[in-house]
């Protein structure tokens, strides 16, 4: 099981995450154009000044607004593979 699920808004610089929620309607069909789904595996590059998030996923920065990253839900990439073990 995945535990402690965080938003993508409160993720560290640096850090290397899975994503384990995608919200619903538009904002999950703008995220699949960019190839953002769940399970996704993917590197937050950079947290900007007013709540933006860049994030890298297969060598491709993806720029997120903060209003979006609060509704992605991720976990460290160590913590879901444990989930997977279990």
């Amino acid at each position: 099981m995945i535990t402690n699920p965080v938003a993508l808004s409160k993720a560290a610089k640096g850090s290397r995450l899975v994503i384990v929620e995608v919200p619903e309607g538009r904002a999950r069909a703008q995220l699949l154009r960019l190839g953002v789904t769940k399970g996704e595996l993917i590197r937050c590059l950079e947290r900007l000044p007013g709540g933006t998030v860049v994030i890298l996923k297969h060598r491709q920065e993806i720029a997120i607004g903060v209003g979006l990253a609060a509704h992605i839900l991720v976990v460290h990439a160590g913590a879901e593979q444990q989930g997977r073990r279990s």
